[in-house]
């Protein structure tokens, strides 16, 4: 089982090339399920057919779904927070109380990547392709596992006194958890148009991915303008202008490593139907399989080599250069917050007694120095 989560900022063209992607997979004879997250739904629209909640076939070994996050709340998660209440009161909390903390934030997107889940699992499938929300809310889905984990061990501690239902909540978790931030079963492509300020946010993107231990196997450079071949008459100056733009912010991110990026070129007409995507996808992928080298195990995220005094702790998380980085120590912990994303890394057991000296960047992203039996920094 395969499953790629296909995501960017809103107006990039991700629900198109998701499901060029996904029709490029049926093509080679791999049985595809392509699943819309995204409140928009348009993935109907990109097959030119309408879809529904339950997967219907778009073609031979194709199927298309969108997730209706509100029908999934309200068909799964008021028993649940029932439970909650009845908990939490019994625990002592008023019933105000306990109401307003069954209110899990982004319980709708926990929902919808659950049902990714056992669309996946129960299906007969060999690849799942998501067509998530934008970044912004990618990033949260994406987040959720952890978060309700931790919210929910906050409020019963670690072996605090829960329902059944609770604590297969919790088994749940972790399992979308170890799911996610499994390379070989489960990576995210992103998409995205050169544009600087676009760009910008995938750099940005890339780095929280990696603070979550989440794999890109791919960036998509879509909407390029066309070869400068065929432009002709008045407007061949602008288009050669704007091209000229495209190519140096590309430019830009191979110099910062962030390489190699494929490219889709615009379209006069807009592409709808089986036909318009996969002359997308030959044009993505050039005849090779689209998974080709994808799922491979990605370079761990924490490296620990031994140094004068203490250690260095390689943190492998691509960088902008203007990009603002926090270090702190949180118990056994090591909270790194970029550009305003957080993770807390577990630190490694030699590491705990040490406290934090220093830190640079690189190339291959940050590099900690932490001194050894110091006490806590």
């Amino acid at each position: 089982m395969r499953i790629l989560l296909c995501t960017g900022k809103g107006g990039v063209g991700k629900t198109t090339l998701a499901a060029a992607t996904g029709a490029a997979l049926a093509a080679r004879g791999r049985k595809t399920l392509v699943v819309s997250t995204d409140p928009a739904h348009s993935l109907g629209d990109a097959f030119a057919r309408p879809l529904g909640a339950e997967p219907s076939e778009v073609d031979a070994l194709l199927s298309g779904v969108q997730v209706d996050a509100r029908t999934l709340v309200d068909a799964s998660w008021e028993r649940l927070r029932g439970e909650l209440r009845a908990v939490l009161s019994g625990a002592g909390l008023d019933t105000l109380d306990a109401e307003e903390l069954t209110v899990l934030p982004g319980v709708d997107e926990l929902l919808a990547l659950t049902e990714v889940r056992r669309l996946a699992e129960d299906g007969p499938w060999e690849t799942v392709v998501v067509d998530c929300g934008p970044t912004a809310e990618t990033l949260r889905l994406l987040a959720l596992p952890e978060a309700v984990s931790g919210y929910l061990t906050r409020v019963f501690g670690p072996r605090g006194r829960v329902t059944d239902s609770v604590r297969r909540l919790g088994a749940h978790l972790d399992g979308l958890r170890a799911l996610l931030t499994d390379p070989v079963v489960t990576t995210v492509r992103l998409v995205l148009t050169p544009e600087r300020v676009v760009v910008a946010e995938a750099r940005r993107t890339l780095s929280s991915l990696a603070l979550r231990g989440i794999a890109v196997d791919g960036l998509i450079a879509n909407r390029l303008m066309p070869a400068p071949g065929i432009w002709r008459g008045g407007a061949a100056s602008w288009l050669r202008t704007r091209r000229t733009q495209q190519d140096a912010v590309l430019a830009e991110l191979a110099a910062a490593g962030i390489a190699p990026v494929a490219r889709v070129e615009h379209r006069a007409v807009e592409p709808v139907g089986l036909p318009a995507l996969l002359e997308i996808a030959a044009e993505l992928y050039r005849g090779e399989d689209p998974l080709a080298g994808h799922g491979t195990p990605v370079t761990p995220l924490l490296r620990v080599r031994p140094a004068d005094g203490g250690y260095t702790l390689r943190v492998a998380l691509p960088l902008a250069r203007d990009a603002e980085v926090d270090l702190a120590r949180v118990d056994d912990d090591l909270a790194i917050t970029v550009d305003g994303f957080r993770r807390l890394v577990a630190l490694p057991e030699p590491l705990r007694p040490c406290r934090i000296t220093g830190a640079e960047s690189d190339a291959d992203g940050l590099v900690v120095h932490l001194a050894g039996n110091r006490g806590r920094g």
